[in-house]
């Protein structure tokens, strides 16, 4: 899985490490400044190196990850995630984030779509006609 490389394409690691489905949607973001290395913003064909801390945001999901191992090829899931290791504050933050969405119920689930039902309807008339 290691092959003897200096540094790697950041489209390249991502794809590899399994952040981006393919290539070119790690490519996308990165180039819309969802990716940052070292907090800053680069190309998709930056070089990157061990030890360098990539930021990672995926709809609602931000990763900040340290490279570990560095590979332009794809494997399974759990080589790949030999590849990086997440910070602390980052699974802190995640899962903070997560426990807030779960318990956060989205205002429109309450108002129900659709038609009127009969029992409804005849409160709608009620209302209507006291006027």
């Amino acid at each position: 899985m290691i092959q003897n490389m200096d540094s790697v394409r950041l489209d390249k690691w991502l794809w590899a490490a399994r952040f981006f489905k393919s290539r070119s949607l790690a490519t996308e973001a990165i180039t819309l400044g969802r990716v940052h290395v070292n907090d800053s913003r680069v190309k998709p064909a930056h070089p990157v190196k061990l030890g360098e801390r990539v930021r990672v945001q995926r709809g609602h999901e931000r990763l900040e990850v340290l490279v570990r191992m560095l590979s332009d090829v794809r494997r399974s899931a759990p080589l790949a995630q030999l590849l990086y290791e997440e910070t602390p504050e980052s699974v802190t933050l995640r899962q903070e984030v997560s426990e807030a969405r779960r318990l956060y119920t989205e205002p429109a689930r309450a108002i129900r779509g659709g038609r009127p039902t009969k029992r409804e309807r005849r409160q709608i008339e009620r209302f209507t006609r006291d006027e």
